[in-house]
């Protein structure tokens, strides 16, 4: 794995989230107190969390209302040994990267 600017610096707004995709893998980016990146598709049935309502580090998916934690990907509730695969990633003086 190697380093990737994914987007410019202000790409994704304070609270906001995008997707991208690197590599073939489809991620979701927060910037939620610094950025946090995580497989964009929930395990339920593969729709994208990033439109999904966010409070704090939980995004809910917005289909059937799964919760997952942005900073480790962990699945919130009903199987809690399910996890999305989370990702580095950094802001540096010219952009977003992600190490994926």
């Amino acid at each position: 794995m190697t380093w990737q600017k994914i987007a410019d610096k202000g790409a994704i707004p304070s609270g906001g989230a995008k997707e991208y995709t690197v590599n073939g893998k489809r991620i979701a980016v927060f910037n939620q107190d610094g950025y946090h990146a995580l497989d964009a598709l929930c395990v339920h049935q593969d729709g994208s969390i990033v439109p999904g309502k966010l409070e704090g580090y939980i995004v809910e998916c917005p289909l059937h209302f799964w919760h997952y934690n942005i900073k480790t990907g962990e699945l919130m509730d009903y199987l809690k040994d399910v996890k999305l695969q989370t990702y580095p990633v950094e802001s540096r003086a010219d952009g977003i990267y992600i190490d994926a």
